[in-house]
C-alpha cells in the first residue's frame, strides 16, 4: 500500500500521532490486525472478512469470552448480492454525432440494481424548478444540481443528478469505491419511483460538459442555486449512450457472538449488548494507487474496543453482576444487514437485553472533551452516559445535526427498532474550533476511502480515555439495580 500523509490542521495542545502510548498499545495491537493490507479491507463475505473474525473469536477465547452464536461464536447471514460490473460495461457522452466515453465510477455511477435497463440511449434535459411546457420528457434522462430527488415525471429515461458539494458535511466521494448493493436473502429489493427510470450520479468536476451549447454554463447555474434564484428548465444538446451489466449472487457472512455471564444470582439472566461492526469496504476504485479500504477507524478500531473491554475484565479479574453479550456484526456498511438479522434472530431472549451501548462513527483524532451521544435523552442510559463522562471532564451532547440522520446509520438503530434501549458516540467539538477543522477534513479526505489506513494520524490519549468511558459506562449499567428505561415522550420508545 502506497504510504502517505494528508495535512490536517495542528492542534496547539497536542501532536497528533501514529503510534501508541502505554495505555493503547494492547488496543493498537488489535486495530493493526484487524486493518493491516492482508485482509484487504474485510469486505463483507470475503476472505479478508473470515480472516478477521478468526481472529476475533480468538481474542474473546483468550479473554473467557463464551460463545453465544448459532453455530459456537457465529451466526451466518444469508444475503442477496446485486454488483455493477463497470469493467463490462460503457457510458458516453453524445454530441453533434460525437461521443466522449466516461470512467465508470470516476466521473458517473449507477446504483446496483438488477431490474436497471441493460442500455440507455437518451438526450439530456435540465430539469430546473418548474418544467418547461414546450418540453417533451418523454424517454429523456433529467440533469438536476439541487440536493435531493425533483418531482416524479412519468415517462422518462432516468435521472442525472450531479453531486452537490459545497456546505454538506459529508462530501460525495469520488472515485467511488464499487457499485454493489446487497439486501436480506428474501426480503425484496426497492425499486425505482414508478416512472423514475434509472438514475445515475455525476462527478461535478465535470459538469461543464453537459451543458456545451445550451447557453448556460454549470456554474452559472450553480451561481443561480446559490442565490435562491429559480432556475429555468431547458433541452441540452447533450445525450447519454449506456450498456451496463449487473451481476446477482448469494453470499453468507457471519455475525460473532460471545458473552461473559453474568456473577449476580438474578441478573445475570440479563444482557447488556455491547457491538461494532467488523465489515469494511474491501477492495475498490483506487486512491493515488491504493485500492485497499481498510477502515481502521470505520469500524476496526472499536471491534478492537470490545477486545481490550474483555481483556481487562479478565485481568482484574472483575465479574459484573449482569451478562455482557459481545455482538460483532457484519455488512453494517451494506445497511445495517448483520445487526438487522440479529435483531430479527436474537440467540438470546429479546426482552432479557436491557441495553446496548453501540462503537462507530468514532474517530480519536483531537482531545476527547465533548462526546455527542446519539439517543440521548430517549432513555436512562442517557443519564448513565452524563453521570459515567462528568468526572472524566467530558462534556455530553445530543447530537447537533440531526439532518444527516446519524442516528439510523449503525447498528444501535437496529437494537432499538426491537425495543432496547441504545447509545452510540461521537467525537464532538465546539463549532468554529481547530477540532472541527480537523473533523470535516477527516470526512472529507479519509472517510470510506483507502485513508482510513493505519498511517493516518491519530491521539493516543484520546483513544485510551474513550476506551475508559466506555468500559465504565458498561460497567455502570451491568451492575445497576434497575436495567434501563425507556423515557416518557421518546419517539423511538415501544408503543
Amino acid at each position: 500500500m502506497q504510504l502517505r500523509r494528508f495535512a490536517l490542521l495542528p492542534l496547539t495542545c497536542a501532536l497528533l500521532a501514529t503510534e501508541p502510548n502505554d495505555a493503547t498499545r494492547r488496543w493498537w495491537a488489535h486495530v493493526t490486525a484487524l486493518s493491516n493490507d492482508s485482509l484487504e479491507g474485510r469486505d463483507t463475505g470475503s476472505e479478508g472478512y473470515r480472516k478477521a473474525a478468526a481472529y476475533v473469536v480468538d481474542q474473546f477465547q483468550r479473554a473467557g469470552v463464551k460463545p453465544a452464536g448459532e453455530n459456537g461464536w457465529y451466526q451466518s447471514v444469508p444475503l442477496h448480492v446485486v454488483k455493477f460490473r463497470a469493467d463490462q460495461s460503457e457510458v458516453s457522452l453524445v454530441r453533434n454525432g460525437s461521443t466522449r466515453k466516461l470512467q465508470w465510477l470516476r466521473e458517473i455511477s449507477v446504483p446496483a440494481r438488477m431490474n436497471t435497463p441493460e442500455t440507455v440511449d437518451a438526450q439530456l434535459i435540465f430539469d430546473g424548478d418548474t418544467p418547461a411546457p414546450d418540453l417533451d420528457y418523454a424517454g429523456k434522462i433529467l440533469v438536476r444540481i439541487r440536493r435531493g430527488n425533483g418531482p416524479v415525471r412519468p415517462g422518462i429515461a432516468g435521472t442525472l443528478n450531479v453531486d452537490v458539494v459545497a456546505g454538506v458535511p459529508e462530501p460525495p466521494r469520488w472515485p467511488v469505491s464499487y457499485a454493489v448493493a446487497m439486501t436480506l436473502a428474501g426480503v425484496p429489493a426497492t425499486a425505482a419511483a414508478g416512472g423514475a427510470g434509472v438514475t445515475f450520479r455525476f462527478n461535478p468536476a465535470i459538469a461543464e460538459e453537459l451543458f456545451v451549447g445550451s447557453g448556460y454554463t454549470y456554474k452559472q447555474l450553480m451561481e443561480m442555486a446559490a442565490a435562491g434564484k429559480p432556475l429555468p428548465s431547458f433541452a441540452l444538446a447533450t445525450g447519454l449512450r449506456a450498456k451496463m451489466k449487473f451481476e446477482a449472487s448469494e453470499l453468507k457472512s457471519d455475525n460473532i457472538i460471545g458473552v461473559l455471564p453474568g456473577s449476580d444470582e438474578t441478573l445475570a439472566s440479563e444482557y447488556v449488548v455491547v457491538s461494532a461492526h467488523l465489515d469494511g469496504y474491501g477492495i475498490g476504485e483506487p486512491w493515488n494507487g491504493d485500492r485497499i479500504y481498510n477502515g481502521a477507524f470505520d469500524d476496526a478500531a472499536y471491534v478492537a474496543t470490545l477486545i481490550d473491554f474483555a481483556e481487562r475484565l479478565k485481568a482484574s479479574g472483575t465479574r459484573l453482576k449482569r451478562s455482557v453479550l459481545f455482538l460483532v456484526v457484519t455488512a453494517e456498511e451494506k445497511g445495517l444487514l448483520g445487526s438487522r438479522w440479529f435483531a430479527a434472530h436474537p440467540t438470546v431472549p429479546k426482552e432479557k437485553m436491557v441495553a446496548n451501548v453501540n462503537l462507530d462513527q468514532l474517530r480519536p483524532i483531537f482531545p476527547l472533551k465533548t462526546l455527542t451521544t446519539l439517543a440521548l435523552d430517549d432513555s436512562t442510559l442517557g443519564d448513565t452516559v452524563r453521570k459515567v463522562a462528568g468526572p472524566m471532564g467530558i462534556r455530553i451532547q445530543a447530537d447537533p445535526e440531526p439532518e444527516r440522520n446519524l442516528l439510523r446509520r449503525s447498528d444501535h438503530w437496529s437494537m432499538m427498532q426491537i425495543g432496547v434501549p441504545a447509545v452510540g458516540f461521537i467525537f464532538g467539538y465546539e463549532k468554529g474550533t481547530p477540532e472541527e477543522v480537523i473533523y470535516r477534513r477527516w470526512y472529507a479526505e479519509r472517510y470510506h476511502s483507502p485513508a482510513d489506513d493505519l498511517n493516518q494520524p491519530w491521539l493516543p490519549e484520546a483513544a485510551a480515555k474513550f476506551n475508559e468511558f466506555f468500559g465504565k459506562v458498561v460497567e455502570t449499567v451491568a451492575n445497576a439495580g434497575e436495567r434501563p428505561q425507556w423515557k416518557a415522550g421518546s419517539q423511538y420508545a415501544p408503543r
